[in-house]
């Protein structure tokens, strides 16, 4: 199995070189804090708004500084948005 390599395995969909689960797993350990925001943005725009947070999250613990903070703020709030006249009609 030395020739296999997993494709897609790596963040954002890129294809890895990766051999083995472990290679990729270090990987992951080598994101850095713009790496899981460009991903939560991806996830963002496909919709999946809990990645989308739990990459953010990634990313603001990571660097506090990060523009991750405001992306999950304005994330909170479209997610916590209430029109009261939607449902009182």
């Amino acid at each position: 199995m030395k020739n296999a390599t997993i494709v897609g395995a790596y963040p954002c969909g890129r294809p890895t070189t990766a051999s083995s689960v472990e290679e990729v797993n270090e990987e992951f350990r080598s994101m850095t804090s713009s790496d899981y925001y460009i991903r939560g943005n991806e996830y963002r725009r496909q919709g999946n708004w809990q990645e989308a947070l739990n990459n953010y999250m990634e990313a603001i613990e990571l660097d506090p500084e990060s523009p991750a903070v405001e992306a999950k703020k304005m994330l909170d709030d479209i997610l916590s948005y209430y029109n009261k006249d939607m449902y009182n009609p």
